[in-house]
């Protein structure tokens, strides 16, 4: 357990408190120094009660069963044991808890055993009992509390952590995409300005739209980190743009066919969002090796909702890839979304030439 909260000047200041009124009346009474030192030491040791908690527990006890041996009376009233078993209670587990509690119901009832106390009673004892049993059950809740607060703030600091992990690659998705689209669509212009200003244009058009659509979905997280109370912020995508990220990724030298069956309407915003990024991510891909290849690439993307399942798959002719398939970011990428909801992402080389990538998404309720 951690310490209790609080500047480090709290409990040597509450251990002079105590000091003074266990000594003050003893002092007044006129008792020998002898019993003056093992009454102060039946409070001082509360200094270091957050270190060395169960050692200031005996240090107390032993101060007041000294203090009974040698003087014949109990020490002041007893505040210094209560501490030490609140403090006992509050950073230490249960059972040396009970322990120390046993010991200090035992050096009461020493005092009355003995008959230092003029008129004992086995009420005093159990009133005494009482006093450090609640003492024991404050100390607990406040573990109890403590242990809780420390659970709910390792909580908050993995949902903080699985946002920025989100959000993260929200934004590896749309900047990798629309990039990889607007720099193609760049260099066609460029290469063809001179010779075919109908092809520049249509390209530059293209690069306009696409890098209009990144701002506006990059606007969109930003306005999540800034968590307004009222955010305004576009709806994110899912399904139904599957249509408009073609068009994009044909503009792009890519001949794409989209086909779907099932329905979808019931589909939960992040596993569609969940769909509709691996489908871009794997365009993306796509796209990037259509600048190395002479032929115009072909890309066949199925969605298909049977068996309370979403298959979705997404089959290229690109190159053939040679040697083991390196996951970057963005395999890697679709993989945490499909394990997010549940679902089952494989990616590798197809027969001869080209990429498949294939997601299976159960379809019911979000995380």
């Amino acid at each position: 357990m951690r310490r209790l909260p609080g500047p480090s000047l709290v409990d040597p200041a509450l251990a002079a408190l105590l000091t003074l009124l266990t000594l003050g009346p003893l002092v007044r009474a006129g008792e020998p120094l002898p019993g003056l030192v093992l009454a102060a030491l039946t409070a001082a040791p509360i200094a270091v009660r957050q270190r060395v908690p169960v050692l200031t527990a005996v240090l107390v006890l032993a101060a007041v069963t000294g203090h009974q041996l040698v003087v014949g009376a109990f020490p002041g009233s007893g505040l210094g044991m209560v501490v030490a078993m609140f403090t006992v209670a509050t950073l230490r587990p249960r059972r040396t808890a009970a322990a120390v509690f046993t010991a200090a119901v035992a050096v009461v009832w020493l005092g009355g055993a003995l008959g230092f106390d003029p008129e004992p009673s086995w009420f005093d004892i159990g009133q005494a009992a009482l006093v450090l049993a609640g003492a024991w059950t404050l100390g607990e809740s406040t573990r109890r509390w403590a242990s809780r607060t420390e659970a709910l703030a390792a909580q908050s600091a993995r949902a903080v952590a699985d946002e920025r992990r989100r959000i993260a690659r929200e934004l590896h998705d749309v900047v990798g995409h629309h990039l990889s689209v607007t720099a193609l669509q760049a260099g066609v212009a460029g290469y063809v300005l001179d010779d075919d200003p109908a092809t520049a244009k249509t390209a530059i058009a293209t690069v306009e739209d696409t890098t209009r659509e990144a701002l506006a979905e990059m606007r969109r997280l930003l306005e999540v980190l800034r968590a307004d109370d009222e955010p305004d912020y576009l709806p994110q995508p899912g399904l139904a743009a599957l249509p408009d990220l073609a068009e994009r990724t044909r503009a792009a030298g890519v001949v794409v066919d989209v086909r779907t069956s099932g329905e979808f309407d019931d589909l939960g915003a992040g596993q569609g969002l969940c769909a509709y990024r691996v489908v871009q991510e794997s365009l993306t891909n796509v796209i990037k090796h259509t600048a190395t290849t002479p032929r115009a690439i072909h890309a066949q993307v199925l969605v298909e909702r049977r068996d309370g399942t979403l298959h979705v798959a997404v089959h290229d002719d690109g190159p053939a890839v040679l040697g083991p398939v390196r996951e970057g970011h963005g395999l890697r990428g679709m993989r945490e979304r499909a394990a997010l909801y549940g679902g089952n992402l494989t990616a590798a080389p197809r027969p001869g030439h080209g990429f498949s990538v294939e997601l299976q998404l159960p379809v019911g309720a979000e995380p």
